[in-house]
């Protein structure tokens, strides 16, 4: 009947859309513009690399990454500014190629001199390899201009575990006048044998600027350096230290 065969044809409109659609889904889809997307298998592409990456022992390759470089680790460039003394203006410019030579070279950093704020700067460049490598710099040109000797102060780019440590005789006993002259007196000591005793037996490095008292070492030689001076300056006779540096050094030696 009529019914019937209205039926029939509304069926088989229907699966002639739905063979359309399977077509539409099978191939690729094409835009008005001309551009075509096409279907994949990620999951199937991502197996096939992986098993030709896969080594023939069965294990699995660690990933490599290309080294990076100190700027690219910290972000951007870094900067430090070292101000000179006026004592020490001329001495950082009789000595200013040996100081710009390892920082340039080793170090891989910038440097320059600001005349105008009497100030060294220093600045990571693209082959910076060691994020560090600006602080030790910066330690290094500091310890030169606190009046250490080059060759001391040289080894802060090469050592890691040293440091400088700083304080004054006001903060050990509260001197003034001619009593603060003589307890810098007894901290140098008579053409300054006091002073490199106190270098010799702790392995480290002494400068006396006034009341200001500048020791370059490692911790715990720092440590023991700066209680032999503060003996001195709460009024140990000289003698007393002495004996109780060498106790120290052969310790130290023992340890080594």
């Amino acid at each position: 009947n009529a019914e019937s065969w209205g039926l029939i044809d509304c069926f088989v409109v229907l699966v002639a859309m739905d063979h359309d659609m399977m077509e539409e889904e099978d191939g690729p889809e094409r835009l008005e513009d001309g551009i075509v997307f096409e279907s994949t298998n990620l999951d199937a592409e991502l197996g096939d690399q992986m098993e030709d990456e896969q080594p023939e022992d069965g294990g699995y390759l660690k990933p490599s990454f290309p080294a990076m470089s100190a700027e690219n680790l910290a972000g951007r460039s870094q900067f430090r500014r070292v101000p000179v003394p006026a004592h020490r203006y001329t001495p950082l410019r009789d000595c200013w190629m040996q100081i710009m030579t390892p920082i340039v070279e080793h170090m891989k950093l910038q440097i320059r001199m600001n005349t105008r704020r009497r100030a060294v700067e220093l600045k990571t460049s693209p082959l910076t390899e060691d994020i560090g490598a600006l602080q030790k710099a910066t330690d290094f040109v500091r310890a030169f201009c606190l009046g250490f000797d080059l060759q001391d102060a040289v080894a802060l780019l090469r050592l890691d575990d040293l440091y400088i440590d700083t304080f004054e005789v006001k903060d050990v006993k509260s001197l003034s006048g001619d009593h603060l002259s003589r307890c810098i007196g007894r901290i140098a000591g008579q053409g300054g044998k006091t002073k490199f005793a106190i270098e010799n037996a702790t392995r480290t490095r002494v400068v006396l600027a006034e009341s200001r008292i500048h020791i370059l070492g490692s911790f715990n030689n720092i440590k023991v350096a700066r209680d032999a001076i503060c003996s001195l300056i709460l009024g140990s006779p000289p003698g007393k230290v002495y004996s109780h540096l060498r106790t120290v050094a052969k310790r130290i030696q023992e340890r080594i």
